[in-house]
């Protein structure tokens, strides 16, 4: 397959996957302790992909888990902020200024910092009281996401399949290794078609809203300088759907959540206007080792894949590096 290693690629989950002893053990300490509140603090992608779990403790918990942008925090605060609060913050390289800057900032509040990173020695995993390191480059965070809220759902009484959920995790990196050679194909096509287009439709929902955000702003626009339009399915027919016409690349991500009706009724609709319509369904793809329930918890780690091999793909026939900046840490800002 085109740029993917599969050993690293291997590697990165399981070491992630395998953090489940301390997470657990770590998640129980800080109950013991109380925990009023939980912050998920991020910035750019990593912001965007903690979605999925403030939605996980919104369906389930009584609990106030809630998504920070990690410059806002530091300028608004929270009404909840304090020694009850835990804030998580996950970083690639460990050196994003933003969070390090949210992380002395509700350290000085009292809160317990806990970090997500690949690198021991960066300015976030020294700086926090908690620094979980997998291995480098490890991407998404989202296993350890599922890991950390869902035992903490779990040990609150309100996440009953926690238990099987984790236990199959130790089946993600075969399963994902299968996603991105079974979505190969369908990436090097989509790329082929697509080398020219300059403007992209994107739509998700639920679970999925996070990646597809992310997809938008951090691959299309920052790493390929593509414009684009992203919308939540469920806000999809208010407003964005007027700059739908003929011609229009739009790319639907489908998940296997109770949301799925909803980007269903966006589907439908585009593919009324469009001729150009691409749907990415995590449903249409085998995980071996998964139960029907725990595949839509683990949907937007199948979308990833699945949309990292289009990716690769786009780089190439595009003659344009994922690597590739002008101004994110290049300038000074």
């Amino acid at each position: 397959m085109l740029g993917f290693e599969e050993n690293d690629f291997r590697n990165q989950l399981a070491s992630a996957v395998a953090l489940r002893p301390r997470i657990e053990q770590l998640v129980d300490e800080l109950l013991a302790r109380g925990v009023d509140n939980v912050l998920l603090v991020g910035a750019g992608g990593t912001y965007s992909q903690m979605w999925p779990y403030e939605l996980l403790a919104r369906e389930r918990s009584t609990l106030s888990v809630r998504s920070a942008i990690a410059a806002e925090l530091v300028v608004t605060g929270d009404a909840l902020l304090g020694e009850s609060t835990v804030a998580v913050f996950t970083s690639v390289t460990g050196t994003t200024e933003d969070v390090v800057r949210a992380i002395e900032y509700v350290q000085a509040a009292g809160a317990t910092t806990v970090a997500f990173t690949g690198y021991p020695e960066s300015p976030i995993a020294t700086a926090v009281d908690h620094a979980l390191v997998s291995e480098p480059k490890t991407w998404p965070f989202d296993m350890q996401l599922l890991l950390f809220v869902g035992r903490l759902l779990e040990r609150r009484g309100e996440f009953d399949g926690y238990a099987s959920l984790a236990d199959e995790l130790v089946n993600l990196p075969e399963a994902m290794v299968s996603v991105a050679r079974q979505a190969e194909p369908m990436a090097e096509a989509f790329a082929e078609a697509h080398r020219d287009t300059d403007y992209y439709f994107l739509i998700g929902g639920g679970p999925l809203w996070a990646f597809t955000y992310l997809y938008s702003m951090c691959i299309l626009e920052e790493m390929q300088w593509i414009r684009t339009t992203r919308v939540h399915s469920a806000e999809f027919f208010h407003g964005s759907l007027e700059l739908l016409e003929k011609d229009t690349a739009v790319l639907v991500f489908q998940g296997e959540d109770r949301t799925r009706p909803l980007t269903d009724r966006a589907e439908n609709f585009v593919k009324r206007i469009s001729e150009d319509v691409t749907v990415f369904d995590t449903r249409n793809y085998v995980l071996e080792g998964f139960s029907p329930e725990n595949r839509a918890l683990i949907a937007p780690i199948v979308l990833d894949t699945i949309m990292g091999r289009v990716s690769k793909h786009l780089e190439r026939v595009r003659d344009h590096s994922l690597d590739l900046r002008r101004y994110y840490r290049v300038l000074q800002y």
